[in-house]
């Protein structure tokens, strides 16, 4: 067996792999897998924040709490305190929901047999709106209707330029939910096939090792082995950043739709 003509030959499936498919489903409507591990995702959420919510103590004394509050007030300190200033509070409780959820998410999708629900891009879509809903909801009610779509033009502008910088924030701010949306899933999407190419080179050199005998096909078994386990790590480092940056822009956002600038 080639082995690169074998990985040629199956990439493509393993895209396919990816692909949105009804899992359960009845006249053409139904939950994809992506949709069910999303549930799956949402209750595990739930799970470890209650279960370290009611566990906390004075004192901490079990490491899981601890990590939970450390994640917690790493949120309210950086991403609320730090970007959001006055009025903070209110918002805390919306960006640890959408760090934990989307952290939970992408680790999802790096146990053998799992999907991560952020690896596709209705649901990164669903995210984007949500924050994107959310900070223009307070933009709105800080400002009113009117007064809102008046600051998305900085003031001081000529006359003559002003509709056409509004026009142009407008469009700005419409496009935040797309590059929320896509960097999200196209960081996820991409590592996940990252790992799945690696994996089938690992297969196709094995496989060749043992039926050709072949020492250099073994020893490249070996070397496509330490690169997937080196992606794989990388990929939990990704997993933290893009939780992160995801949670971090949506904390830019409210910040820029509540206060004067």
């Amino acid at each position: 067996m080639d082995p690169i003509a074998f990985v040629k030959e199956n990439v493509g499936h393993l895209a396919s792999s990816f692909d949105s498919a009804f899992v359960v489903s009845a006249g053409g409507v139904g939950i994809t897998q992506y949709v069910l591990w999303m549930f799956i995702t949402l209750a595990l959420t739930l799970v470890v924040v209650l279960t370290a919510a009611k566990r906390l103590t004075l004192v901490p004394n079990n490491k899981f709490v601890t990590m939970i509050e450390m994640g917690f007030q790493f949120i309210r300190r950086d991403m609320g305190e730090n970007i959001i200033g006055h009025g903070y509070k209110k918002h805390v409780p919306f960006l640890a929901a959408l760090f934990f959820f989307i952290l939970i998410s992408n680790i999802m999708g790096l146990v053998p047999g799992a999907k991560t629900p952020t690896g596709a891009l209705s649901i990164t879509w669903a995210l984007a709106i949500i924050s994107f809903i959310y900070f223009n909801f307070w933009g709105i009610k800080k400002r009113g209707g009117i007064g809102y779509l008046k600051s998305l033009c900085p003031s001081g502008l000529p006359l003559w330029i002003a509709p056409v910088v509004w026009a142009l924030e407008v469009l700005s701010t419409c496009l935040r939910a797309l590059t929320l949306a896509v960097r999200l899933y196209g960081n996820m999407f991409a590592g996940h096939m990252a790992l799945g190419v690696f994996s089938l080179f690992i297969f196709a050199f094995c496989s060749s090792a043992i039926q050709n005998f072949s020492v250099v096909d073994g020893g490249l078994t070996l070397v496509w082995l330490a690169l997937l386990v080196a992606m794989y790590t990388m990929e939990v480092l990704v997993a933290f950043v893009q939780a992160y940056v995801f949670t971090m822009l949506s904390a830019v956002y409210i910040q820029l739709a509540t206060t004067e600038h």
